[in-house]
């Protein structure tokens, strides 16, 4: 493969030369604005009955789904949580929602590839199991109606709720519950009725670990599959943030202060109470014993912020320009049969042009680079003053732009950069 510059075949252009092909479609999965709703299957749902005849086209010879999944191999995408919702109402006109199963295989060259896609999450005779091997114009609309799902998952949810949501719990108790002088105030489609439905079985699903990259790659066995730029970009980024708060908390802490410090432990509170709901499922720490426990937290919070906001922010113009390859919504029902769809019921699915236009303008506006920009670990406030916390910070800029290096070094050999986790492109805070 060679390597193609981003700069000489603009993204948009990119990607709409790609879309409809099952090798771009596996890796958006990965790489896009929302690489968070994929987790390696070990074994298939009850309500996603896919055999072995279904996936043999796609597997090697000799070959079956067991032996893939025994292997690692098998990838599931699940959007259980849009079930039930109804869409909303654009222009008088009602508009259509999926909750689909997508099975995906990891194969020998490293590609993912999609296997099978069924569209509702009851398995019945009106709610087909999609293939690679069905019509061309019957697969396509099966994608897309993932695609369209992909876009609520990731607008609503790991977008709205697990960034800019969040974002406003952390500083809204930052500002009550710690004094400017405290050092880590320093450190620191769906309709009306569709919406609310589905942000609160959402929240119900937020979790510390979820927001703790190390420990959710691991949670959805991902720590192997290839290609996955996001994770490798974002556990260095991780470990980076880690290693910076770990030298700034433990220059003014011990275990003993941690433990002494009530507004430290307010301000856990409150983020506990406002932020996860008092959700005792979350597994969010109730208060702070150790410094390593402290560590962790702030290192998810500035994580979540930065370096998470910019991956799922940065990049939904470069995906959604193509609208195709993104659907806002949908303006016609999930396929109930196979052999139906044709090149006129597809184009009569898609947003009209009215809807693109506004989704298209708004996701320009959000990825755009903010006029007040600054880069992860450059501060306008000088907040710190003394000469240990200003070393650290000097330090952890060495870090990420020897981090930026690495990344600039390994994209000049992708067929399509993944440039959202470089250092120069995160953000501070949610800037956006």
């Amino acid at each position: 493969m060679v390597a193609v510059s981003i700069l000489s075949i603009p993204f948009p252009e990119y990607i709409k030369k790609h879309w409809m092909t099952d090798t771009f479609f596996g890796y958006q999965f990965l790489n896009s604005s929302n690489p968070m709703m994929i987790k390696r299957c070990s074994k298939l749902p009850k309500n996603f009955p896919v055999a072995n005849d279904m996936a043999k086209s796609t597997l090697p010879k000799e070959s079956s789904l067991e032996k893939e999944m025994e292997k690692g191999n098998i990838f599931l995408c699940d959007y259980t949580r849009l079930d039930g919702i109804v869409a909303n109402v654009i222009d008088g006109n009602q508009q259509y929602l999926a909750a689909p199963l997508c099975l995906l295989f990891s194969n020998p060259q490293g590609k993912l590839l999609p296997i099978a896609i069924q569209l509702k999450q009851k398995p019945e005779a009106q709610n087909p199991i999609f293939l690679p091997t069905d019509s061309k114009h019957d697969w396509l609309l099966a994608k897309l109606f993932v695609r369209n799902a992909e876009f609520n998952e990731h607008e609503l949810n790991f977008h709205l709720l697990r960034t800019h949501l969040l974002a406003e719990v952390f500083t809204m108790a930052t500002l009550r519950a710690l004094p400017s002088v405290h050092p880590l105030f320093k450190s620191s489609a769906i309709g009306l009725k569709g919406l609310i439905t589905f942000m609160r079985r959402a929240t119900a699903s937020l979790t510390y670990s979820s927001l703790c990259l190390p420990d959710h790659i691991k949670e959805r066995g991902l720590e192997n599959i290839s290609h996955y730029y996001y994770r490798d970009d974002g556990l260095k980024l991780w470990n980076i943030i880690h290693k910076f708060v770990n030298r700034v908390v433990a220059h003014y802490y011990t275990d003993h202060d941690v433990q002494e410090d009530s507004e430290l432990q307010t301000w856990l509170t409150e983020i506990v109470e406002r932020g996860f709901l008092k959700n005792d499922n979350s597994g969010i720490p109730k208060s702070f014993h150790t410094v390593a426990e402290l560590v962790k937290f702030v290192t998810m919070l500035i994580f979540t912020v930065s370096a998470q906001h910019a991956a799922v922010n940065n990049g939904q113009f470069d995906f959604g320009a193509w609208m195709p390859n993104f659907p806002s919504t949908m303006k016609t029902p999930p396929p109930a049969k196979k052999g139906q769809a044709t090149a006129d019921s597809i184009l009569a699915a898609l947003p009209d042009v009215t809807s693109t236009l506004k989704i298209i303008t708004a996701l320009h506006l959000l990825s755009k680079r903010s006029s007040d920009h600054y880069p992860l670990g450059y501060y306008p406030e000088e907040l710190f003053i003394e000469a240990v916390p200003l070393q650290k910070m000097e330090q952890f800029r060495k870090d990420l732009k020897a981090l930026k290096g690495e990344i600039e070094a390994r994209n000049k050999n992708l067929e399509l950069p993944y440039d959202y986790l470089n250092p120069k492109n995160v953000d501070n805070s949610v800037d956006v």
